[in-house]
Order: structure tokens, then sequence, then C-alpha cells
């Protein structure tokens, strides 16, 4: 019998799962999702080896900050350009990009390297409860 000379793509064998963030806490929230990001739950983990899942994290518009963190947290952008900081409260950025805010939380726990970067684009974050990845049959988790 020969073998198959094919490579094996490694998105045919990760799972899909699907998160609700609908009153969770931002940061309880992003440890899960890039706990799952990186497989840290998973009995082979390795650093250095992305064998992670997709996530789908839905209702991000309505996910929970504690404390005065809506007035007092800012998020801020830098163009490249003099004078080209830009700064922004939680609740701005919530009601421009609420996913957004999913994102940068989840990437500030994950390591700064390639292998991260990767493993954002396997996040898919939508602000209401609709997502299009229904064909995939995420797992739902509870939190």
């Amino acid at each position: 019998m020969q073998k198959s000379t094919r490579p094996v793509n490694p998105g045919d064998s990760r799972k899909w799962f699907l998160v609700d963030a609908k009153d969770q806490v931002l940061g309880r929230l992003a440890v899960v999702v890039a706990n799952k990001l990186r497989a840290k739950d998973s009995p082979s983990f390795d650093p250095s080896v992305d064998a992670g899942a997709f996530v789908v994290v839905v209702n991000a518009a309505q996910v929970k900050l504690t404390g005065k963190k809506e007035e007092q947290k800012e998020y801020q952008r830098y163009s490249g350009y003099r004078d080209g900081l830009k700064r922004f409260s939680a609740a701005t950025m919530r009601a421009k990009h609420p996913d957004r805010m999913i994102k940068e939380a989840v990437w500030g726990m994950l390591p700064k390297n390639t292998i991260a970067r990767k493993m954002m684009t396997r996040l898919k974050v939508f602000a209401g409860a609709e997502h299009t990845h229904a064909a995939q049959k995420p797992e739902t988790i509870k939190l």
C-alpha cells in the first residue's frame, strides 16, 4: 500500500467552539478563549506547536466590564504619524467596534510571536447573536 504524498491540512482536524459573551466579564472570557486557541487544555500541549481550535465569540457588544472600566479604561491606536495617537474609552470602543474589545483582550493573553498571530486568525468575533460559521457545527462552551 502506497502512502499518500498529499500534505495533511491542519484545519481539517481542528475543533470549533462557540462562546456566548453575553454578561460575561471580559478578562475571564478572554482567558478561556486564549486557552482554546493555544490548546492549553490538551494533554499534548506544546508551546511551540500550533494545535489550537477555532473559536467563535457571539454577543461581543454585551460583554461586561467590572468596576468603572466602562468610563475609565482606555484603548489607544497609533497611526505612525506625528500626533497620530488616538485614545478611546471602553464605552466608545463598545459603540464603534465591540469585536475589537475581545480581540485585544485575547491578544494580550497570547505570546507575541508568529504562532500567536496565526492563532488570532482562528478567532471569529461577532457583535450580535448571529454568526456565519454554523456549517462547522461549533461545540458550545459554558462559562
